[in-house]
């Protein structure tokens, strides 16, 4: 996704935020201390899926701190009890590491705590632009004139009108208040006349770099539509939030990824400013789970290459900062993913309609050489197998001046990526992030839509990239889909559509691979798999015990399984 909303924290809060978790952060830490794992921990009689080279299952594992420090059976664990260690008996159930959040942007779930939430079934409750209005009305109804109204996730394919919300439509709103909305897809949204008069776009107004401001076809009237690039400066706006929002949207976060599972979530796209108070409420204890941060380029590769941003400064044993982020394309969903061959659809009518490039292949080539030159990690977003032809095309230019030998570009979404383009991400060292819950909320409107049968079939190719021994991992991209890791894993296994359509039956793989691609792959592709994502010695200790084996659970009810407690760093914090 590009300009993602609620995740880019290109905000004037951020600074409000900053302040208030820096205040919150340090009276928990005066008052009740760093939490701390037990000096020694065991957990026997449990199913241990270690996810280590062998796939090894156990039945116990001992903890000294934050660290495992051995594995093996109930009876062979139970002989390093001592008066001092808290044993931890799981009847059964299975253990199996910590859920790492492989792209997503954290804390974004909580968007829909402080704003409209406009998504339709199966995400929301959205099915007719009436629904959709009267949502923003009793959003507008509790402010003052003039406040921003923002709502978020409003999916034209899935309301009963089948189209975007026009300007108009969101002036019969409120005249008072300058609104703006989100598209499910977050790379375009829809400007009431109050919004768009305060941003200062006019029909004159030109189309930016890599985005589109829409008018309509006859009249050359604005529609109210933000294409990519163009709806930078409505999502600053509109997400202005308070102190009690923020807080409401961050505690709300917090607790989802902890009940969920999630040991390492990631923040895929931050500006210095919000990157700087992520890292901050990491190091003061506020977020309890590990957190990858991935600065955007154009904000900040310019100072870390030249060293006036230093990493280093702002990382601490929970939060590290990993790759600089690049988006390449759109959203297939709008129409803005960058295709080699047209939608199966026509948009608005043109045949030939394949999307566009948010980044210019030349500039994608300077972007990466840059990058690749300082031996930087780097994430590219690319859904389109156009906008992917370009990745790798510029990435092998890259790696052709200035070799490495390991660099695990990750290549996010990945989405439509053909089977020699996955030959080509393995020859040059780049490992696919899938999007693969797209085969359950997009997966019909891909087949009927957007890319017809043969090419939706293909989405999310992971068993052609198992084949091909290619690592990767899965993802949810929250907010974009909700943070259910077992709807990931069941939608990775299982390719079943909201409407019970089997979306590319031959892209299937197995409950352990798609579990692994959660855990020890992910990990893989941060480049932190010597220290998290197995029950390995040595590793340190994010752990999940769930009240049933995945391993053994019919693949189609693997979306009922439950997390019953979370392990982090030896300290549970969550338990059910």
């Amino acid at each position: 996704m590009t300009m993602k909303n609620v995740f880019l924290f290109r905000w004037t809060w951020s600074i409000k935020l900053g302040v208030i978790l820096l205040l919150v952060a340090l009276v928990t830490y005066t008052s009740l201390g760093p939490a701390t794992a037990p000096h020694k921990q065991i957990f026997i009689n449990a199913q241990v899926l270690t996810m280590d080279k062998n796939n090894s299952v156990a039945e116990a594992i001992a903890l000294e701190n934050n660290k495992i420090v051995a594995i093996g059976s109930s009876v062979e664990i139970s002989k390093l009890i001592t008066s001092r260690t808290q044993v931890n008996d799981l009847q059964g159930k299975t253990l199996i590491p910590g859920f790492i959040d492989a792209h997503g942007h954290f804390p974004g779930s909580g968007l829909f705590k402080v704003s409209a939430d406009l998504r339709s079934p199966p995400m929301g409750g959205v099915t007719t632009m009436t629904e959709l209005l009267e949502a923003l009305k009793q959003e507008a109804f509790a402010k003052a004139p003039g406040e921003w109204v923002t709502g978020s996730g409003y999916d034209d394919t899935l309301i009963a009108e089948r189209r975007h919300p026009t300007r108009q439509e969101l002036d019969s709103v409120s005249l008072e208040h300058p609104i703006y909305i989100t598209h499910t897809s977050g790379h375009m949204g829809v400007a009431n006349s109050a919004a768009l008069n305060d941003l200062g776009i006019t029909s004159e107004t030109s189309n930016p770099k890599g985005g589109v401001i829409v008018r309509d076809a006859v009249s050359g009237e604005l529609t109210g539509l933000l294409e990519e690039t163009a709806q930078k400066p409505a999502t600053a706006r509109a997400l202005d939030f308070s102190i009690s929002q923020i807080m409401t949207l961050f505690q709300f976060a917090i607790k989802e990824y902890a009940a969920a599972g999630i040991t390492t979530a990631q923040s895929g796209g931050l500006d210095e400013r919000s990157l700087k108070v992520i890292a901050l409420a990491s190091r003061l204890g506020f977020i309890p789970f590990r957190v990858e941060l991935w600065p955007w380029y154009e904000d900040l590769a310019e100072d870390i290459l030249s060293g006036s941003f230093v990493e280093a400064d702002f990382e601490s044993e929970l939060a590290k900062i990993g790759a600089v982020k690049i988006v390449a394309d759109g959203s297939i969903q709008g129409f803005t993913g960058y295709l080699a061959r047209p939608y199966h659809t026509p948009y608005k009518g043109d045949k030939d309609y394949r999307g566009y490039p948010v980044v210019a292949h030349k500039d994608l080539v300077l972007q990466l050489e840059k990058l690749h030159k300082a031996r930087h990690r780097i994430a590219v977003h690319g859904n389109g197998d156009a906008a992917i032809d370009d990745i790798l095309d510029a990435f092998a230019q890259a790696q052709a001046k200035y070799p490495m030998e390991d660099p695990r570009l990750v290549l996010i979404h990945s989405q439509m990526a053909r089977k020699d383009q996955l030959l080509k991400m393995k020859a040059l060292g780049i490992t696919p992030s899938f999007f693969t819950a797209h085969t359950y909320y997009w997966g019909d409107r891909h087949s009927e839509l957007f890319m017809g049968p043969e090419r939706a079939s293909r989405m999310s190719p992971t068993k052609t990239a198992q084949e091909l021994d290619l690592r990767f991992s899965v993802h949810l991209d929250v907010p974009i889909a909700p943070m259910e890791p077992f709807t990931l894993l069941w939608s990775t296994v299982n390719r079943r559509s909201t409407a019970g359509n089997v979306i590319g039956s031959a892209q299937k793989i197995s409950t352990l691979a798609a579990l692994r691609a959660m855990t020890i792959d992910a990990a893989y592709q941060i480049f932190r798999d010597h220290e998290i994502g197995s029950i390995e010695v040595g590793k340190m200790a994010d752990l999940l015990v769930l009240d049933k084996n995945p391993l053994t659970v019919d693949p189609m009810n693997l979306r009922g399984l439950k997390v019953e407690r979370t392990i982090v760093n030896g300290v549970t914090i969550y338990e059910g």
